[in-house]
């Protein structure tokens, strides 16, 4: 289609000269047509963005759009709707203007005015009803136009956040760069040895072949002790996060649609490939009831628990963990980094979630990020505890969802994954570049500002009678078993003895063992 000489922009094209050089490469995200096409219900909570803001801003969303490469935004679009809105409301009144005359002449006495006359004046009350009564229509769609373009925008990038694909290294734990582990010098058929898969399978840890006939690709069955691990990570990572005051919650593993989205998460990646799986509906349904997904994290759910409802400013911040059962697609997802465990559609996972208020009242500053730092310290208590080789990585716009305002990661290493000739010339540490294909992410931790509570409706009811303000949202990983198991059985892998160490801070959920195989 090609662009409008109009300052409204079709919004399916949605080419200006603003936008027309930053429209290839970029990411796709929500649409007007995907927010219309997801059933919500009269129940269902009212996303209120800050369509104030973005018109004031509209070159800082532009940038920021640009910088995290999400396609199809044309953000001044949102500022020349709002003008023609405030054009169609101006058009309103002066309808209405006349129509006020024209009624009350109506109401003379017939006496009056002649035959004619009456007739004319009755038409030209008419036509201005029906004026009215379609600019009123225009006007309205204009707003929603406006509403759901907003909604489409991705949330604005942090300071902290590194502009570009490259992320920042902050800090290792168990890891020395001047001192590469002793495995990177072995030779392609040992690190084969120590593969996860290797060695689980060797023990009767897990089962590839039993779920490849059951289910397919991308499943597994956890057996004997690789199912104990499972149950010990996640009591484990609960405990600490327990200790530090988190209240425990056994969420669903089932949202409405409208939730998921809400949430920052869509149906389909960058590549338009599927990534949340949907439910099936009957055809009796499809028009009358909202569509369900699986949950693709435990952050959906629990952040939903709030959606609709006002939190009292005294009870913040509030601060939940939750394990569940988490479904991906991850659709074009295949290769050797994927095999095993790494990458898998069904998995366990331990997800830490809190609201905090927008700012402290004592020291002024955002209580979202006390919460970022409290929880980004529970998962390096958990990671060094369990010996695990890692580094801290402040994620760069490029590589943040919808949601996220700021985040970062925790790599572990993998010697299954180690490809010495693969060294990246963009490795963030160039003194261990040679090790940059090992690093694999085991925890991520986002703060999503007031992104998702605009979302879902959930407001900070404050001291002052009818003030409210929407809260931050804060969410990161306290363990996800799949990739973490895997990290522990490549790392704990003594071949001398064919035996894996179990970390000292799991043994109390292993009945005690020490290690997993062969006995001396």
């Amino acid at each position: 289609m090609a662009p409008s000489p109009s300052p409204y922009i079709c919004f399916n094209c949605r080419l200006t000269p603003q936008n027309a050089l930053t429209r290839l490469q970029r990411r796709t995200f929500s649409t007007t047509r995907r927010h219309q096409q997801i059933l919500r219900p009269a129940t269902a909570p009212k996303p209120t963005p800050d369509v104030k803001h973005i018109r004031n801003n509209v070159e800082l969303y532009a940038r920021n759009c640009i910088d995290r490469n999400y396609a199809g935004h044309a953000e001044p679009e949102v500022a020349a709707l709002t003008d023609k809105a405030a054009g169609k409301k101006i058009a309103e009144l002066a309808i209405a203007a006349k129509q006020t005359p024209a009624n009350g002449t109506q109401s003379r006495e017939k006496g009056l005015e002649s035959e004619g006359e009456l007739e004319s004046l009755k038409s030209e009350a008419q036509r201005l009803k029906d004026d009215s009564h379609a600019m009123t229509i225009r006007k309205s769609n204009c707003t929603d136009e406006i509403h759901q373009l907003a909604l489409s925008l991705p949330n604005l990038s942090s300071a902290e956040t590194p502009v570009g694909d490259v992320p920042r290294l902050v800090n290792y734990l168990n890891f020395d760069p001047q001192a590469p582990p002793a495995w990177t010098r072995q030779s392609p058929a040992e690190l084969q040895a120590r593969s996860h898969v290797a060695i689980g399978t060797e023990l009767g840890l897990l089962d590839f072949t039993s779920s490849a006939t059951t289910t397919g690709w991308g499943w597994y069955f956890l057996v004997n002790e690789g199912a104990m691990l499972e149950q010990a990570l996640v009591q484990y990572a609960l405990g600490v996060a327990r200790r530090r005051g988190w209240k425990m919650v056994a969420p669903p593993s089932i949202v409405y649609s409208y939730i998921a989205e809400a949430c920052g998460f869509q149906p389909r990646d960058q590549h338009n490939e599927q990534q949340i799986w949907s439910i099936e509906q009957n055809e009796r349904d499809r028009d009358t009831k909202p569509p369900r997904s699986l949950t693709a994290t435990a952050e959906i759910p629990l952040a939903a628990m709030y959606a609709g409802r006002e939190i009292r400013a005294a009870e913040l911040p509030i601060k939940l963990v939750g394990a569940s059962r988490c479904y991906r697609a991850e659709a074009g997802s295949r290769g050797v980094d994927t095999k095993g465990l790494y990458r898998v559609h069904e998995f366990t996972k331990v997800e830490l979630f809190g609201w905090a208020d927008i700012l402290d009242a004592a020291t002024g500053q955002p209580t979202s990020d006390t919460l970022f730092t409290e929880l980004l310290d529970i998962q390096t208590e958990i990671l060094t505890a369990l010996g695990l080789p890692c580094r801290v990585l402040e994620m760069p716009t490029g590589d943040l969802g919808a949601s996220a305002t700021r985040k970062r990661d925790i790599e572990a290493l993998f010697p299954s994954r180690y490809r010495p000739a693969a060294a990246a010339s963009s490795a963030v540490d160039p003194a261990v570049s040679e090790l940059e294909s090992a690093w694999g992410e085991v925890t991520s931790a986002s703060i999503c500002t007031d992104y998702q509570s605009r979302r879902l409706a959930t407001r900070v009811r404050g001291s002052v009678p009818k003030e409210s303000r929407f809260p931050h949202t804060v969410n990161g990983t306290a363990m996800a078993v799949p990739r973490v198991l895997a990290a522990i059985l490549e790392h704990g892998w003594d071949a001398e003895r064919g035996v894996v160490v179990v970390p000292e801070v799991l043994r109390p959920w292993m009945d005690g063992m020490e290690i997993i195989g062969r006995r001396d």
